[in-house]
């Protein structure tokens, strides 16, 4: 991933994002990209092209050193063993760079909880296209909120 959770860089988006009341989906409605690939880029997971790096950075009054640092390319890591078998690798990298994608997506859709992965369907289908065949996914798990 390319920051921390606690980086300044995704701190000062929080911040803004909790001060302004703007959700993740208003962020990616703003700039005309899809939900998950915003917030996985505001998460630090994908670099930002400048042009909607500098909107989100009006959107929500972020420094120009955030906004600078939305447009640098991630640095990327994974265990070592995980690199042994290709198709496992993916699923890893997939879950490093959207993990807290989703995780943030939960929170905002549910609230305060976590999907339950002991309590969830999961459907495996291929699809074809005209630019070679699609793996789909589906994952299809039972909210718990907490319970304080």
């Amino acid at each position: 991933m390319a920051y921390d959770v606690a980086s300044p860089v995704i701190t000062e988006i929080e911040q803004r994002r909790f001060e302004t009341g703007i959700s993740w989906q208003n962020i990616a409605d703003h700039i005309d990209r899809p939900l998950v690939w915003t917030v996985a880029a505001l998460l630090g997971s994908h670099p930002m092209p400048a042009e909607q790096a500098g909107q989100v950075g009006e959107l929500l009054g972020l420094s120009a050193e955030t906004v600078a640092a939305l447009q640098r390319q991630p640095y990327r890591t994974a265990d070592p063993a995980l690199l042994t078998d290709p198709t496992i690798y993916r699923f890893v990298e997939l879950v490093n760079v959207y993990g807290p994608t989703f995780k943030a997506l939960i929170h905002e859709e549910f609230g305060d909880g976590i999907m339950s992965a002991i309590n969830c369907s999961v459907s495996f289908a291929r699809r074809s296209d005209p630019d070679g065949d699609r793996v789909v996914l589906t994952i299809d798990g039972k909210f718990l909120p907490y319970h304080w």
